[in-house]
């Protein structure tokens, strides 16, 4: 018998959509989360302070949280692959 395919239904072998949605909603979720934080600094920055010297640190600082972000949702795609693989 061969190894089943992961988001493929054993039996039909089309694409399971349920679990696809299981797995992408955390992530989303993820996403969604450190978009919101990134877009306070962002919001100050742009409507407030466009023109001034402190609005560069603020767009800085939402830079960064946007590269901790992604190096985040990245962590956690690459541990569920291995959790995922070793099922």
């Amino acid at each position: 018998m061969p190894p089943s395919k992961l988001f493929f239904e054993q039996e039909t072998g089309k694409l399971d959509t349920t679990q696809l949605l299981d797995e992408a909603t955390p992530i989303a979720k993820l996403i969604g989360l450190f978009a919101i934080i990134a877009l306070i600094p962002f919001a100050i920055a742009f409507v407030f302070l466009r023109s001034s010297l402190i609005g560069m640190p603020l767009v800085v600082l939402a830079q960064f949280i946007l590269a901790v972000g992604v190096a985040t949702v990245l962590m956690y795609v690459i541990n569920r692959a291995i959790q995922l693989s070793n099922e």
